[in-house]
Parts: structure tokens; sequence; C-alpha cells
């Protein structure tokens, strides 16, 4: 029986959470049918949340966070994969519910798992990560309704966070005029180098508003919820669509009526963690042929395993421009 290392989220009789870096038997690992040699993770919000305990994030005691990785399997029971295959994995409630990514190994549940696509190595699919995978999503549900390049512009609010960064990075080479809305106007240089065609202060859009503003763009990808999100849709175009998968600022959504039934705006909600495969694989099928994977590099921290927990403190404080990618 080998031991291998891990992050571990523990919780004594009184709920007060702790975080060590500490080693653990393989037989330990959570049951599953695929066993995974992790190559490389990255760092979410959730993981954030996760390991900082600010929102109840974590559902199982002790818990190894986490919830992307990519990595080998080393032994399979699924008819899927076998011995030597390159996988990816995103949520499924892993690093919440079920043993995550923060560790040399993870046994899972086969059916959470897709092979990683030619064209993808595992730091890219990591610098990817559930928030590029996300932005993806986004993209793909403007273009179902309809939301192409000629219709106008998309914006993209919490533009340097890692959904809005892969969001501008796609929809750039796409052919869209972007207007990236981000809370660090000092990094507009880093924006434009992502593609962004005009640069926002959110204080535009964070701040309560009108129920119909003027039509600003044709849709939108947002990150951050709350008043943010109720601005993008009172300034959507007539006949536009915006993506929501993030709450960085609220869950909250103090809107009204009148953008859906003045202007027949579509809201369309983007779930990354309970997606189906054959969503997943048109996604990363996508992120490997539309994603510039030179902007991705420059939108890329790489840090090592000791790292993670201090870069998950430091995603929550705002300290975290673009994507994370760590190496196990």
């Amino acid at each position: 029986m080998s031991n291998f290392k891990a992050i571990l989220i523990s919780r004594d009789e009184e709920k007060k959470q702790t975080v060590e870096i500490t080693e653990i038997p393989e037989d330990d690992l959570m049951e599953g049918d695929v066993t995974v040699a992790v190559e490389h993770t990255t760092v979410n919000y959730k993981d954030g949340l996760a390991i900082t305990g600010k929102s109840p994030v974590v559902r199982h005691w002790p818990m190894v966070p986490g919830i992307d990785f990519a990595g080998t399997v080393t032994d399979s029971n699924h008819a899927g994969f076998k011995e030597g295959d390159a996988v990816i994995l995103n949520g499924f409630g892993v690093g919440e519910t079920h043993w995550g990514a923060y560790a040399e190994r993870a046994r899972v549940n086969g059916d959470w798992l897709i092979k990683r696509p030619d064209g993808i190595s595992a730091k890219q699919a990591m610098s990817i990560g559930t928030a590029g995978y996300t932005a993806m999503l986004c993209v793909m549900a403007l273009e179902s309704h309809d939301i192409t390049p000629n219709r106008g512009p998309i914006i993209v609010t919490g533009a340097n966070g890692g959904v809005g960064s892969v969001a501008i990075s796609l929809l750039s080479k796409l052919g869209y005029h972007v207007i990236a809305s981000t809370g660090r106007m000092d990094e507009a240089e880093f924006l434009t180098g992502l593609g962004a065609n005009e640069i926002i202060d959110r204080n535009e859009l964070s701040e309560p508003g009108r129920p119909l503003g003027k039509e600003r763009w044709a849709g939108g990808v947002d990150a951050v919820g709350s008043h943010t999100l109720a601005n993008v849709l009172a300034q959507t175009k007539y006949g536009g669509a915006v993506a929501a998968c993030g709450l960085a600022q609220g869950f909250d959504l103090p809107s009204s009526v009148m953008p859906f039934i003045l202007r027949g705006v579509s809201l369309l909600g983007v779930d990354s963690v309970q997606a189906p495969i054959a969503v997943r694989i048109e996604a990363w099928n996508r992120l490997a042929s539309d994603l510039d994977m030179a902007k991705l590099d420059s939108l890329t921290t790489e840090i090592g395993f000791e790292d993670l927990i201090g870069a998950a403190t430091d995603i929550v404080e705002g300290k975290i421009r673009g994507r994370v990618a760590a190496t196990i």
C-alpha cells in the first residue's frame, strides 16, 4: 500500500476548519471505478471558498479539495477507459462531496471523465479548467440563440477572472467585438492583449440601475450576478441574449421583466458542474480548435503543489488575474 501527497480539509467538533498538506494511503481513496495519477490542477473561485471556508462548499468531511484535474489513468474497471488514457475531470461534486484534485491520486466514477482532446496538454487543460470550459459553454449558449458577430458587441463582466479572460480570448478569435468590464482598470493592457476592443469600469454596472437602459450590446457573458447582471440585461439590444454562469457580486438578481417582455432579451443559465458528457466533449473539442493557446499561456500563472493553499486564498480576495495551472 503506497501513500500519496494531498491537501486535506478537516473540521473538529466545533466546526473549526483546518487545512494541511499530508500523506494519505491509496487504499483510503473514495469509491470509484477509475484511478488517476493527477498531473495538473487549477484554482477556481469555488476551490478558494472551500479552502478558506468562506462558503459551505465542502459537504463531506474530511475533504480533498479541487474540482478540476488532468492526469493519466492507472487503473480502470470502466468500459470507457483503460490504463494510460489521458483524461480530464471538471465538477460532478469532486472537491465538494467526493475527494478531488489536490492530490497525487484520485479515484472517481468513470462516467465523470472525458478523454483529453488531441492538441491540449495536461497543463493547458488546467490552464483552461472549469472556468475556461464554462466560458466555452457560455459562447455555445450565445451561438445557439443566433448571437453572431454581426449582431453587435458582446459584454464580458468579471473580465480579469478565469471565465472572463478565457471568454474574451474565445470571442475575439471568433470575430466578436468584445467589451470587457473590470474593476481593475490598470489591467486594460492585459485585456486588450486578450482581444478586448473596449474596456469599461465595472462601476458602470455594479450599482442599482434603471429597468431599461440604452441598448449597448447584443449579448453578454456574466460571471458576476446581482446588480451587474441586472444592468447588463437592461442594456442588451432587442432580441439579444446573456449567458449567466457566476455570482461573484451576489446571487440575487434585482431586475424586472422589462428587458424580457419589451426587448425579447433571453437570459441563458449556464451550468458546468452537471453538464452532460456529450456537451462537455463538444465544449472541450471547441476549446481545442477555437482557443488561442498563445493567449492562454499569456493569461496563465504556473504554480507548484505547495502554492495551492495560498492561491486559493488569493482568488477569493480578488488577487488572481486570469488562470492558474498547478503541477502536482
